[in-house]
């Protein structure tokens, strides 16, 4: 249908509902329609049945969508679009009808005032009229979604899903009311703002990123020319129910309330940067409804329907979970804790705390503090006897003050005594432990913990000065003494000492079982975005029996650790740890000194170091003297991992451990031990013709397989175990992940096309050889897609670092995709000033020892790298800053 023109501003209230003009961007107004209720109101929605009906599809259900305040059911027209070419695509057919609500839209504007349940009872009302039979999937956004599931809770005969954007069903106690709709309420300028100028519109359409072209600005105003138009929008905006006396809380706590008890399928699409509907009520809505798929577009706001692609996902949704097999709920899938790798039973499930307990009555030491030495140097020893105490009475203390099962407590506290017995405490009972490692740097650590919204956040004064000056989520808890006047300044609840105290003889609440929840880890940010990575109690309890069964972990084996995440694991193994003096940061501070005495501390016989520590241990080896180097002699395992490291440096390091035997194992945050290499093994691995960097064959329970790339550098081909196939590199272990935090769009990434059992996609490139060793060649994004198909860039930039002045080389791309030159980028030795092109001389030398043709050869300073491995360079930043200097711009630095 085609709507009539619109009527003039002046037109006397009340007004009946009008179809939509012909010439929206992106609406066709066939879709458009308009009902009239029992009750007399006149309704425009959207509605794709009829059009269903002509190519003779019959619906397995209908979406009904809900705008909220101040746009309308033009919000949807993607879904509206894409679901009408899914179903004649032959996915299933589900009708999308998308309502205007009284008062906004194309919908009749009756002069009345609806707060909320008038809302709610107006859209049962058209649903009513409309003959809406189930199977029903709610779809709202804003205050539309508090309205949706509204008629949802009303209609559980009907519901088979509910599906929700940026929106909120709860306002927190003693938590304001978002600033723009406070303004929005304040006193004259809530009319001025809302119904006499655009300007609530105009703010709320300016919030889309990057931004609304003007003709779709312009569609969304349509309805909205003049002030009489725009009176529902200033209706909206008073009903905001800012306190528990406004008239529409008690209907909002009635919505809230039944949203807790729905048990459909459900999934929320989340633009997190959302000055209005914040992280704080999605977690609200993720602890109400527990089993939904969650995800947060990383660079979408509060018109996330505009700023992502999400019509895919909800497509997908309707089809994997609200059409499930008969038996299944829709939730989340549950983790094989319990299982082993291959789905076969596993051993018995075994918390990770039991290692601590079976010391408990052990005076040895189980912790050492480098940081805090003793007037003869010595560094300071926690006993296990010691150690378990604390865990109890913190454990209980934290219990007293409110923290519970599934709670999130971020820790921002340096390795030592102190967060190792935090992360026990909160281990045992149930709160899930964020951990995000410092050098995410201040943006990258404010997106985890806005991303992970931990409950609590334990802290010492810097952390807490962070927490306090960007808005960190959370409950405050010192975990230093504080002066009254600073802790009142730093917002600080309580104090580690006093909730201790609180715990001391209190007892323990039940303890969390193997597929509860028990960590968040944050990837290094290296390859992207830092990504929130969940561990279940069995999968960490997997991992730690890994690492002792592969590596002969015991009571007296003693543990060196530059990386914190380890250094938390031995009183889980059972053996004393410590962390060597340094800035845990900037794992480049840490000196071969430092080492020496944390191994002299500790008698450890296994030390383990990052790729960017192990870069100046050897650097500084030369300050040793022979104590040092006695202690040294007396470690027999040395590891290091989280990047490749070549055999000089890994020899480099061995040899101030001469009797150790030195392994690199390959793995990432989403699963942290895959393979194992020998220092012997990458040598006897040099002979072989393959490309890239040997990590050695899978460690017990785990597996490999690969996924080829076709010629346009995908992903696609069957995963196999086939030797010399380059392609995606897959794995499969009991210690893997449970799932990425919120970010249900990744994990079906991560999970695509895999073979039966729990398989993840690890975004690295290689190919397995005759003898079952790994090759990492790369990154996914990160292979060339050339006129000749995929090349992945680690094999030709082993052959530009044999020219004896490169440091460092990166192999980019430039050009259009599947026409892309390879360009070599390169760091020297000695190091020059400025970027630019390479002296001819070197540029000669480069182009002779790579294996591929280089369209250019360029120089840097310093390659970008991440900061907790200093050794992964950022290509996709080489490429774009190559590309740019080839194209003639600017050489700034990349």
């Amino acid at each position: 249908m085609t709507g009539p023109a619109l009527s003039p501003a002046t037109d006397p209230l009340p007004r009946p509902a009008r179809t939509v003009p012909p010439g929206l961007p992106g609406l066709d107004p066939r879709y458009s329609h308009v009902l009239r209720d029992a009750r007399g109101a006149t309704w425009h929605y959207l509605d794709t049945g009829p059009e269903l009906e002509r190519h003779g599809l019959a619906p397995v259900g209908t979406v009904l969508a809900v705008h909220g305040n101040p746009t309308w059911s033009y919000l949807w027209r993607g879904l509206v679009t894409d679901s009408v070419a899914a179903a004649r695509g032959g996915g299933p057919a589900w009708r999308v009808v998308a309502v205007d609500q009284l008062e906004m839209g194309f919908s009749a504007r009756t002069g009345e005032h609806r707060p909320l349940a008038r809302r709610v009872a107006d859209l049962g009302a058209f649903t009513d009229a409309l003959g809406l039979a189930g199977p029903v999937v709610t779809l709202g956004h804003d205050w539309g979604g508090v309205v949706s599931l509204g008629w949802a809770v009303d209609h559980p005969d009907l519901l088979a899903g509910v599906a929700l954007l940026n929106t909120a069903v709860h306002q927190p106690d003693g938590a304001a009311v978002p600033a723009p709709l406070r303004l929005a309420l304040a006193g004259p300028v809530h009319r001025l703002g809302t119904r006499t100028t655009r300007a609530f519109l105009d703010t709320t359409l300016a919030l889309a990123r990057p931004g609304l072209p003007d003709d779709v600005a312009d569609a969304y105003r349509l309805p909205y020319r003049a002030a009489p138009d725009r009176e529902g929008i200033e209706g909206f905006v008073a009903d905001i129910p800012v306190d528990a006396a406004h008239p529409s809380a008690p209907e909002l706590d009635r919505i809230a309330a039944g949203v807790a008890r729905l048990r459909v399928p459900a999934v929320l699409l989340w633009g997190p940067h959302d000055p209005v509907f914040s992280d704080r009520y999605l977690d609200d809505l993720v602890r109400r409804l527990p089993h939904a798929h969650v995800h947060r577009f990383s660079g979408a706001g509060h018109l996330v329907a505009e700023d992502a692609d999400w019509t895919p996902a909800v497509l997908g949704w309707l089809g994997s979970e609200v059409l499930a097999p008969a038996g299944t709920d829709g939730s989340a899938t549950a983790g094989a804790g319990t299982t082993g790798a291959d789905g076969t039973a596993a051993s018995p499930f075994v918390p990770l705390w039991a290692g601590l307990d079976a010391r408990a009555d052990d005076d040895a030491p189980a912790v050492l503090d480098m940081a805090a030495t003793g007037a003869d140097g010595s560094a300071r020893a926690v006993s296990w006897r010691a150690l378990a105490r604390q865990v109890q009475r913190v454990a209980a203390g934290l219990h007293a003050i409110g923290v519970r099962k599934g709670d999130r407590v971020s820790l921002l506290v340096q390795p030592g005594p102190t967060l190792t017995a935090l992360v026990y405490a909160c281990l045992r009972i149930g709160a899930v432990v964020v951990v995000a490692d410092a050098g995410l740097g201040v943006r990258g650590l404010t997106r985890a913990q806005r991303g992970a919204w931990p409950r609590f956040v334990v802290a010492q004064r810097k952390g807490l000065a962070a927490a306090r000056a960007l808005g960190w989520p959370g409950v405050r808890i010192s975990a230093d003494p504080l002066a009254p006047a600073v802790r009142r300044a730093l917002g600080v609840a309580h104090e580690l000492v006093d909730v201790a105290r609180a715990g001391e003889g209190a007892a323990l609440p039940a303890e969390p079982g193997p597929e509860d929840e028990a960590a968040v880890l944050f990837t290094s940010g290296s390859t992207g975005p830092a990504k929130g990575v969940v561990y279940s109690h069995a999968r960490l309890s997997a991992l730690r029996d890994t690492l002792a069964e592969h590596f002969d972990v015991g009571p007296d084996t003693g543990l060196v650790t530059g990386f914190a995440p380890f250094a938390l694991l031995g009183p889980a193994l059972g053996t004393r740890s410590v962390t060597p003096r340094m800035d845990v940061s900037s794992p480049r501070t840490l000196t071969a000194r430092a080492v020496a005495d944390a191994v002299r501390a500790s008698d450890a016989r296994i030390v383990f170091l990052s790729p960017a520590a192990i870069l100046n241990v050897v650097a500084t080896a030369g300050a040793l003297d022979d104590a040092d180097l006695a202690a040294l002699e007396r470690v027999r395992t040395f590891l290091s991992t989280g990047a490749p490291i070549s055999a000089d440096l890994l020899g480099s390091a061995a040899e101030l451990m001469p009797a150790a035997t030195a392994h690199t194992p390959y793995g990432m945050t989403e699963c942290l031990l895959v393979t194992d290499v020998t220092l012997d093994g990458i040598r006897d691995a040099a002979a072989a013709p393959d490309a890239g960097v040997c990590v050695g064959r899978p460690v017990p329970g785990a597996e490999v397989l690969v996924s080829a790339l076709d010629d346009d550098g995908a992903a696609t081909g069957a995963p196999s175990a086939a030797p010399g196939v380059l392609g995606e590199v897959l794995v499969r272990a009991g210690h893997l992940k449970e799932r990425y935090d919120r970010l249900w769009l990744t994990d079906q990434a991560a999970e695509r096309d895999t073979p039966p059992g729990r398989w993840h996609r690890t975004g690295d490139v290689g190919h397995l050889d005759a003898q079952g060793r790994l090759w990492i060649e790369g990154r996914l994004g990160h292979v060339l897609r050339t006129a000749d198909g995929p090349l992945a860039p680690v094999g030709p930039e082993q052959h530009v670092e044999r020219v004896a002045q490169v440091r460092r080389a990166a192999v980019v791309g430039v050009g259009p995709a599947g026409l892309q030159q390879a360009v070599a980028v390169v760091e020297t030795v000695p190091g020059v000033r400025r970027p630019g092109l390479a002296p001819e001389a070197l540029t000669a030398a480069v182009r002779a020892a790579s294996p591929v043709a280089l369209a250019a050869v360029l120089v840097v300073p310093r390659m970008p790298t991440d900061v907790r491995h200093n050794s992964k360079i950022d290509r996709a930043r080489l490429a774009g800053w190559a590309d740019g200097v080839l194209a003639g711009g600017r050489v700034g630095r990349p």
